[in-house]
């Protein structure tokens, strides 16, 4: 039996393995901003934290799995400590980073990393970098 999901039920597959994985409530976010506002890391993401959060709650998770975003985010918890409704964004980001690594697709082949920048990058950001990216 082949069944086909329409895209509103891939859309709330999405919005639900989001929510399940994280435990968080996005849908009580209300774009205050403050989230992105003490981001330490929002410069570098090409989707601020606040319209990554707009974004999972009109159901573009698509959208947001293929920017760098997730993988920018720091997971360092100011976006929650600043947050008024309580909305766990570094947890929502970690849900999402587990939904695109679960589809075991690498984004980083550790044979591409020259011996150059195997000698003068620092083994920790190697590995970040693996674990982050790899599937």
């Amino acid at each position: 039996m082949n069944v086909t999901l329409s895209s509103s039920e891939l859309k709330k597959e999405g919005i639900e393995k989001t929510a399940q994985l994280s435990g968080a409530n996005f849908f009580s976010c209300y774009q205050c901003g403050k989230c992105t506002a003490g981001c330490p890391a929002s410069e570098f993401m090409d989707i601020p934290p606040h319209e990554v959060i707009r974004l999972l709650q009109i159901g573009q998770i698509e959208e947001i799995l293929e920017k760098n975003s997730i993988w920018i985010c720091a997971s360092c918890i100011t976006c929650a400590v600043r947050c008024p409704k309580g909305v766990d964004l570094a947890k929502i980001m970690e849900a999402l980073r587990q939904i695109v690594l679960r589809k075991n697709v690498n984004y980083v082949h550790p044979s591409s990393v020259s011996k150059e920048e195997l000698r003068t990058l620092p083994q920790i950001a190697l590995i970040a970098n693996f674990r982050k990216l790899t599937g």
